[in-house]
């Protein structure tokens, strides 16, 4: 283990952490729910539902909307985000180099589906840095996000304490279930999704805020987020 604040375990979100897929998708969301008569904007799309697993959206869409969405819709959201993804998705700027500079275990634990983690991973050049067995999934758990489920079952997978863990999350619910977990928390609000006020509202829920990505080797070295939570980098 490297001076990495004693950490046994890194675990990255993936969307909006380690690719800059949110914008995208919550463009594809937004123009789904639409068809389906549920109208808002990607930018309320992506205050609302970033985060949250696709059950989780489709339970809140379906209660406001009083009655269930078509059975073809989450098939058709798969695969028009797919095509999208092929032609538009990208890596996070700055993750390749912070990924290389991590010299512990390092996982991912998404809200999205195992299809899609590794869709984003290998779109991008990142499948590498996380083998199979390191992609935890929200599929997986009882519970989504904001729940610490997700995270407690990357971290028992990887035989790692949930103190002895550190989490890199985007998202409100992702940083209140870190801490619901018991694991340190900083929040990346690099994203091209990221609005004038999130970096705000990821320290007002306890995340350490930083936005450069390529930072985050020396930040999980010198950086004691349970001393700063709040803070900003």
């Amino acid at each position: 283990m490297d001076s990495t604040q004693n950490y046994a375990l890194v675990i990255f979100d993936c969307d909006g952490v380690l690719v800059d897929s949110e914008l995208i998708a919550n463009k594809v969301l937004a123009q789904a729910l639409a068809k389906e008569g549920y109208h808002c904007t990607f930018q309320e799309s992506i205050l609302r539902f970033v985060g949250l697993d696709l059950n989780a959206i489709q339970r809140q869409v379906e209660q406001e909307l009083g009655r269930r969405l078509s059975t073809s819709f989450n098939d058709a959201l798969r695969i028009e985000t797919a095509r999208v993804f092929q032609k538009e998705l990208e890596p996070v700027v700055g993750i390749e180099p912070a990924l290389a500079g991590i010299h512990i275990p390092k996982c991912v634990a998404s809200s999205g589906t195992q299809e899609k983690i590794h869709l984003c991973l290998n779109l991008t050049g990142l499948s590498d840095y996380f083998p199979g067995t390191r992609i935890f999934s929200a599929e997986q758990v009882p519970r989504g996000k904001p729940a610490p489920d997700l995270f407690l079952h990357a971290a028992e997978k990887m035989h790692a304490n949930p103190s002895d863990c550190v989490v890199i999350e985007d998202s409100i619910p992702g940083v209140i279930a870190a801490q619901a977990a018991g694991m340190s928390v900083f929040g990346f609000a690099g994203g091209k999704h990221v609005s004038s006020e999130h970096p705000a509202n990821l320290a007002k829920v306890g995340a350490v805020v930083f936005d450069c990505m390529a930072t985050l080797p020396n930040h999980l070295k010198h950086v004691n987020p349970e001393e700063m939570k709040g803070s900003f980098l």
